[in-house]
């Protein structure tokens, strides 16, 4: 059991049911009436956010949150299919429970399963990919505006916004967090 006066940033509570991270937390001392915790909760099944507030006293189980490395292994339809790097154990997700973190992803790429309580409810891919870009336009010569970028696609099928001198067979290197281009390889 986690007290409120005890909230830290990334801990993760069952809350009414619900299981939610601690994204942001304040202890508010008011000159009159007694001290209070206010918090921003981001439930962890579906992504959204609340703010509630806590007297200090108040507990709560902390959930745990089980990350396991899996290997993606192939979409087949709407089933993308995951394979459990030690235990050789294969499961296979629907695209609801996917969403898009795959956007980035080639197959027999190491990506954290997230469950809770047996049940998956995210797929995390790694912070960085290296893939080769499949289709965009030639830069021109000369044409070097400040921060100018054009669209590229990559090889995973995802749409990337890329520098002028990036140009068709490179390799890039992508933040999957934000969908950016940080560099060629």
């Amino acid at each position: 059991m986690v007290s409120a006066g005890d909230f830290r940033n990334g801990v993760t509570l069952e809350i009414e049911g619900n299981v939610y991270q601690i994204m942001e937390f304040q202890h508010v001392k008011p000159g009159k009436g007694a001290a209070f915790v206010r918090t921003k909760l981001k439930n962890i099944i579906n992504g959204g956010v609340v703010e509630k507030t806590f007297r200090p006293t108040e507990k709560f189980p902390q959930a745990r949150i089980e990350r396991v490395d899996m290997q993606y292994l192939y979409a087949d339809g709407d089933l993308f299919n995951f394979m459990n790097s030690e235990t050789y154990d294969q499961i296979a997700l629907s695209a609801e429970d996917v969403g898009d973190a795959l956007k980035f992803v080639k197959e027999n790429e190491t990506v954290k399963v997230c469950s809770y309580n047996g049940k998956v409810f995210a797929v995390e891919p790694p912070l960085f990919v290296e893939l080769e870009i499949i289709d965009t336009e030639p830069g021109f010569k000369g044409d070097t505006a400040q921060g100018a970028t054009k669209p590229a696609t990559v090889e995973t099928g995802a749409v990337v916004y890329v520098p002028l001198f990036v140009n068709q067979n490179d390799k890039i290197k992508i933040d999957t967090r934000t969908g950016e281009y940080l560099s060629r390889v």
